[in-house]
């Protein structure tokens, strides 16, 4: 099949697609009453105001106003087109619609030109090397490294692992060939440009390939490991590109997406290779960050994902302070987060090697360690308690991580754990967390007002005119009932709406019942490209009216909107009449007086 996707198959794929289920592959949802909440993944938030109808099969944010069905989630929050959207969501229900993908967004700007041709310049690498690593001589030795290094055949098939070869151009020769753009192909870290002549050559020679993905499984990069020398780095990593941006990128989160939500647990990780050990433990809920330490990006990501996130970094003391940064920023969020510590300075590869998959499984992921139990930890390390200084920085730094986030219980253990390692009494440690809670105290609560104001300021939002009321309530009419619109457009008034944004909807409305000929906003939300004018439409759908007031509800929406424009014109004319005036052009000034005379007129017979 190719070109349009028939109706029948849209309403098809639209009614077996459960939107909690389609929403939860991408969120953490939470039931409360017949509607499920979340993170609004459209706007920051602490605050769930994200809600999902299971009943009538549609989502809604209280806060930014983005709602639809589960094609215009998948079309908002992956950014891509209606029929790149019901191919997705065939494909999840075994439903093989064979179109054309268009990888273009509301905007039909997704990706520039040039992006598209580095993705498809990354996709065809990534299946290049794969096949020199599983179906070339000059790839069994590589093939052979990750045998012995615990690899299996399916693994690699899975994580699309290949090899390049050690040549300096075989793969920017065959780019060239391919018509790729060689300029374009070395902006996106495929290859290289010599100074001295211009000419280019490959990034990656002779090192085992690992492909980077985005989070909708499209290859934007890649990670290079060296086999068999010691004079280069181990590994080599593609540069930022227009397509790779490591801020924001969360390896595996892919194939992981389905299994966290399954589990309701992140396992954390600081690289690519733990997450891929990983997987050959068994454990299929790991992400790592790319080579970079944890952004607020990569929280974005993982809050939607789950409320619990186990972090799983290197034992070596570069680890320790990596994890203790990673777990403040998640316990900032208000994420559970815990640490599962790895002994002898092991990074997770290592571990397993040594102990085995199940091992790592029992006794590190399944017996991780509280924040405040950690933090304890961590201040431990390095300190002798046989000096003074070092027992009283300890206490200090356990002490502020419990002051303002602790439970009676918690601080009660935790303190007995301080006096029993310190040798300190335990009235001495309670009286210095005291001292500590009362200057949290005042400085909470000057941080709370400062924060309370600014909700307020944020929440205060401007209440809608008699006239923006009007607009959306003879919107909502118009979305239930064909009838309305056909009742408009023979009147005196055939362009009823005030706002250029109403205005706009109401035009594709039109043309929408001129093409479908019967009321359907799921379907007219589907195919609405600009999400600003979605939401528009949401809002009036989920307007309440009296079916049995229509006709007066309508009335009076009409003439409320006709005394607004009588309204606006009139003031037109004041202001031309006061130019008129200056310009001593009197008798234009009398005519424009008496203009504003028969508005007046006609306003007070409505």
């Amino acid at each position: 099949m190719t070109g349009k996707i028939p109706e029948e198959m849209i309403e098809q794929i639209r009614s077996q697609s459960d939107i909690v289920d389609v929403i939860s592959d991408y969120m953490q949802l939470t039931k409360r009453g017949r509607n499920w909440f979340g993170l609004c993944p459209f706007h920051g938030e602490n605050t769930p105001s994200f809600s999902v109808s299971q009943d009538k099969q549609i989502f809604h944010c209280f806060g930014c106003g983005a709602g639809g069905n589960a094609i215009t989630f998948v079309m908002d929050i992956e950014n891509i087109t209606f029929p790149d959207a019901v191919v997705k969501l065939g494909s999840r229900l075994g439903i093989h619609l064979d179109i054309q993908s268009t990888s273009l967004t509301k905007d039909n700007q997704a990706y520039s030109k040039k992006e598209e041709l580095m993705l498809e310049a990354h996709e065809f690498t990534a299946d290049f090397y794969h096949h020199l690593l599983m179906n070339t001589e000059e790839g069994e030795q590589a093939l052979n490294y990750l045998l012995k290094r615990g690899f299996t055949k399916e693994h690699i098939e899975t994580n699309g692992i290949g090899w390049s070869l050690p040549g300096w151009d075989t793969l920017s020769v065959l780019l060239k060939r391919k018509g790729f753009d060689l300029e374009i192909m070395a902006e996106c870290g495929l290859i290289i440009q010599r100074e001295n002549d211009h000419t280019y050559f490959d990034r990656f020679r002779g090192r085992v390939m690992f492909p980077i993905r985005d989070e909708n499984g499209k290859v934007i990069a890649f990670s290079g490991r060296i086999i068999d020398s010691d004079d280069e780095a181990k590994y080599l990593n593609s540069p930022e590109s227009p397509i790779f941006h490591k801020s924001q990128i969360l390896f595996n989160l892919d194939k992981a997406r389905t299994v966290i939500r399954k589990k309701r647990q992140v396992i954390l990780m600081e690289g690519f290779m733990d997450v891929l050990a990983a997987n050959q433990a068994g454990v299929y809920n790991a992400v790592a960050t790319m080579g970079t330490s944890l952004t607020p990006q990569h929280i974005t990501k993982l809050k939607r994902l789950s409320e619990q996130i186990i972090i799983c970094y290197d034992g070596d003391n570069a680890g320790w302070e990596a994890a203790k940064r990673a777990s403040e920023m998640l316990y900032a969020e208000k994420l559970k987060v815990e640490i599962a510590v790895l002994p002898e300075k092991l990074d997770p590869d290592e571990y397993i090697k040594k102990y085995g998959p199940e091992s790592f499984v029992q006794q590190i992921l399944e017996k991780p360690h509280a924040y405040i139990a950690f933090m304890m930890m961590h201040a431990r390390r390095n300190k002798n308690f046989q000096f003074e200084n070092d027992v009283l920085q300890f206490i200090q730094e356990v002490l502020e991580q419990l002051v303002g986030r602790s439970s009676p219980i918690e601080r009660d253990l935790y303190i007995k754990q301080i006096a029993s390692e310190t040798n300190i009494s335990e009235e001495a440690i309670y009286a210095q967390y005291r001292k500590l809670d009362a200057d949290n105290a005042k400085n909470f609560n000057r941080e709370e007002v400062k924060k309370q104001t600014k909700k307020n300021e944020l929440q205060a939002k401007k209440p809608l005119s008699a006239t923006e009321r009007a607009e959306r309530l003879l919107l909502s009419h118009m979305l239930t009932d064909i009838d309305v619109v056909d009742r408009i457009l023979k009147s005196d008034e055939p362009e009823p709406f005030v706002r250029d944004e109403y205005g706009a909807v109401f035009v594709r409305l039109v043309g929408f019942y001129e093409e479908h000929g019967s009321a359907d906003y799921q379907r007219f939300l589907e195919i609405l490209e600009d999400s600003e004018l979605r939401k528009i439409v949401m809002e009036a759908a989920l307007l309440e009216h009296d079916s049995e007031q229509a006709e007066a509800e309508i009335s009076d929406c009409l003439k409320q909107l006709k005394k607004h424009r009588i309204e606006m014109e009139i003031k037109k004319l004041l202001h031309d009449s006061q130019e008129a005036e200056k310009m001593h052009e009197h008798k234009r000034a009398l005519q424009i007086a008496q203009a504003i005379i028969q508005l007046k007129k006609s306003l007070s017979t409505i």
